[in-house]
């Protein structure tokens, strides 16, 4: 009698466990390909603060979005813990590749990064434009490649690769976060923000009048990442990407973190 009430309650407790975590990815039996994370009974999972991947609460420091829930989907697939390595900007979590700081981690795919980390398919596409101040007569993207010109842009985001490359007479200064880069709009020493648009809309509050341009001047895609070489992490966060798509889950990532300017990758990209 008691081992049926107890199964009863184990089987009760594990169907809350995955109502509270959102998805079904729970991994019957280890797999090969993540055995070394299974061994370790814990996922730790690059984010860099950014509102397409992560936002912070800055009462509780609770951190929030669609790379942990994405990331706590992920785990709880492997059947470890969940684990996040926060960063303050996407690119900074490259950073982390030299001391094996993060298994896998969120990025925009960008050629360039391909020496040292391994993009799983992308699951968002995000636009690249502006944030200008109250009263600029920049009102399209072409506008502000004007000599004189000022272009805030976080340094070594995919953004600034972009900008580097397309810009022919505007100045780029180049800032640590888009936070940061939101204060020299507002004292100006800067005339534009560079960003994706989630984070634009998002930052937008802080400047009143402020406005974000309808075009673009980029557009990437956002995946997961694995450090170089590890083709089997690869294989099976490139199938749990694919599988995320299909199934809805990140549409309801998207829609719980309230992202406005993404779309989601097409299956199968």
């Amino acid at each position: 009698m008691k081992c049926g009430a107890f199964t009863l309650a184990l089987t009760l407790a594990l169907g809350f466990w995955l109502v509270v975590i959102g998805t079904p990815y729970a991994q019957q039996a280890p797999d090969a390909r993540v055995a070394d994370l299974v061994r370790a009974g814990k996922l730790r999972v690059g984010i860099g603060l950014a509102p397409v991947i992560a936002t912070k609460d800055p009462a509780t420091s609770e951190l929030r979005g669609t790379g942990i829930d994405l990331g706590r989907a992920l785990a709880a697939r492997i059947g470890v813990e969940f684990e996040p390595v926060e960063y303050p900007s996407p690119p900074k979590i490259l950073e982390g590749l030299d001391t094996g700081a993060w298994d896998v981690a969120f990025l925009g795919v960008d050629p360039t990064r391909l020496a040292q980390v391994d993009f799983s398919p992308p699951y968002l596409q995000v636009d690249y434009t502006y944030l200008v101040p109250a009263g600029s007569s920049v009102r399209e993207v072409g506008d502000a490649d004007q000599p004189g010109i000022r272009i805030a842009v976080t340094r070594n985001s995919v953004g600034d690769v972009a900008l580097t490359r397309i810009l022919k007479r505007a100045e780029l200064q180049r800032v640590d976060t888009a936070a940061a880069g939101l204060e020299a709009l507002r004292g100006g020493t800067v005339h534009v923000l560079a960003s994706d648009r989630p984070n634009l809309l998002h930052l937008s509050a802080g400047l009143p009048g402020s406005r974000v341009l309808e075009d673009r001047y980029h557009s990437f895609f956002l995946a997961m990442v694995v450090p170089k070489g590890q083709l089997g992490r690869h294989a099976y966060v490139s199938d749990f990407i694919e599988e995320a798509k299909t199934s809805g889950l990140v549409k309801q990532t998207v829609e719980r973190a309230g992202l406005r300017g993404v779309q989601i990758a097409p299956a199968g990209r």
